[in-house]
Formats: C-alpha cells, sequence, structure tokens
C-alpha cells in the first residue's frame, strides 16, 4: 500500500471516528434542541402575523433576530451556531459514511446545505445585528437563475422540486415513517403516542408551507419575475390570504409549533 493511500486510509478513519464521537452525538442534539427553538418562534411569529401583529417576519431570519433580541441573547445564539454547525457536520458524515440508500444519501446532503445556510445566518446576525429575510434571499437567488440561459426552465425544476419535497414531507407525516428516525426501544408507549401525533402535525404544515413556496417559484419562472418567489415568511402569510382568511394560517402555525414540540422529543430519541 502506497503512502498517500495509507494516509487516506487514516484520513478516512479519523473522520469515521469522530463522526461517530459521543461528543458529536451530544452536540448533534443541542442543534436538534434549537431547530425546535426556529420551529417555535416561526410559529409564534405566524400567529402574531395571523392575528393582525407586527413584529419580526415569520423565518429563519425573523426568528434568529428575534433571539439576538432577548436578554442573554448573544450567548444563546453561540449555543444556537454551535449546535447547527454539529448538525451540519453530522449530515455529512451521513452523506460520506451512513450506509443508506441513495435517497436518504441526498436527503442528508440536502439537510447539510440547509444547516450550513443557518449557521451563516446566525453568524451574519452576530456580527451585524441582522440578517436578509428568506423572502429576500428567495427573490435574489431566483433573479440569479433567471438570468442564465433556460433560466425559466432551471426555476420551473426548483420549484417543481420544492413542491415535491412538500408532498413528500406530507406522505412522511401520514405514514409515520419519521418514526424510522427514533429510537422507539428507549420510548415509553406513552412517549411514542405523543411523539406520532407531534410529527404528524407538524410534517403536515411544513409539507403544505413546502408546496405552496413551490408553486411560488413556478409562478416566477412563468412571469420570469423573481419577486414572485418567496420564503417561508411570504408563504405563510399567502395561507392568511385565503378565503378561509387568517384562521388557516393559525392552523399552519400551531403545527409548526407541533413541530417545535417534536424536535425538542427527536433530540432525546432520535437515532445519531
Amino acid at each position: 500500500m502506497g503512502t498517500v493511500e495509507r494516509a487516506g486510509r487514516e484520513a478516512k478513519g479519523a473522520a469515521e471516528r469522530a463522526a461517530d464521537s459521543p461528543a458529536l452525538d451530544r452536540l448533534a442534539r443541542l442543534g436538534l434542541a434549537c431547530r425546535g427553538v426556529l420551529y417555535a418562534l416561526i410559529g409564534v411569529l405566524a400567529v402574531q402575523i395571523a392575528l393582525g401583529g407586527g413584529g419580526e417576519q415569520a423565518d429563519k431570519a425573523g426568528a434568529i433576530t428575534t433571539v439576538a433580541a432577548l436578554p442573554f441573547g448573544t450567548a444563546l445564539l453561540w449555543i444556537m451556531l454551535v449546535g447547527f454547525a454539529a448538525l451540519a457536520l453530522w449530515q455529512a458524515s451521513e452523506v460520506a459514511f451512513g450506509h443508506h440508500r441513495a435517497l436518504e444519501r441526498v436527503e442528508s446532503g440536502l439537510r447539510t446545505g440547509v444547516y450550513v445556510l443557518i449557521v451563516y445566518t446566525l453568524w451574519t446576525v452576530l456580527q451585524a445585528g441582522k440578517a436578509a429575510s428568506d423572502d429576500q434571499k428567495s427573490q435574489d437567488v431566483t433573479a440569479k437563475l433567471l438570468a442564465l440561459p433556460a433560466g425559466p426552465f432551471i426555476v420551473g425544476a426548483v420549484g417543481l422540486g420544492i413542491v415535491a419535497l412538500g408532498v413528500y414531507w406530507v406522505r412522511r407525516g401520514i405514514t409515520r415513517k419519521f418514526r424510522e428516525e427514533l429510537d422507539l426501544g428507549r420510548m415509553s408507549p406513552r412517549a411514542r403516542s405523543v411523539m406520532e401525533k407531534l410529527g404528524l402535525a407538524g410534517y403536515l404544515a411544513r409539507g403544505a408551507i413546502a408546496v405552496l413556496a413551490g408553486v411560488f417559484v413556478v409562478q416566477a419562472a412563468i412571469t420570469a419575475d423573481p419577486d414572485r418567489a418567496g420564503g417561508i415568511d411570504a408563504t405563510l402569510r399567502e395561507f392568511a390570504s385565503t378565503p378561509v382568511g387568517p384562521g388557516l394560517l393559525v392552523v399552519v402555525a400551531v403545527g409548526l409549533l407541533l413541530f417545535a414540540g417534536y424536535c425538542f422529543g427527536e433530540s432525546r430519541w432520535r437515532r445519531t
């Protein structure tokens, strides 16, 4: 075995050991709890919008900005940054070393990207005090994609992909497939029942938001108007403008709050 190959094997082994370390496991569980905090805040901000209140935008950037304004907010943001960085490393290790099907590797890769973006947003808020909204980020990215050759087709494909993700989340909730990620053997019957209900409601809410967000992106592709694309905040506000009225937004917001509860339970019982 050559020196380069031996060094490569040793580096891979060291990376695998780091990925399986108890320290990363504990930090990833901290990250799952921080994820619950974000969804809880987005749910609260969405309820405020439904009830006619003001405040921050109901998205991840708005939730993080809300945390920054709390007493000891800076310390909390640093804790969240460490937690989400650990989540990104954990999911990246699942892509590199996890023995999963191709679809599961793709899902882990997408989660890695999401967590990296959250880490970037946390860092931006720590440095500047505020970050661009998800709506603005979506519109900026859409504008850049539309400017590419065959841009509308690319944007349309992205929109359909987001719709498909929403449908996948809805199916994941209805079939309770999320249970595969939980260590059911360590859970009491009552805990399993509660987690199933929280997961069902949470994944249905996330799926509904993703489907509508994907529709916005498809509309942006058809009209070549990046302003038609939007993030979580614009999508949630659209629920309030339906014939059902703000009540539908309240239902979706409650679903996000329940998913936050699922995340807190996941931080304890998730298989890592």
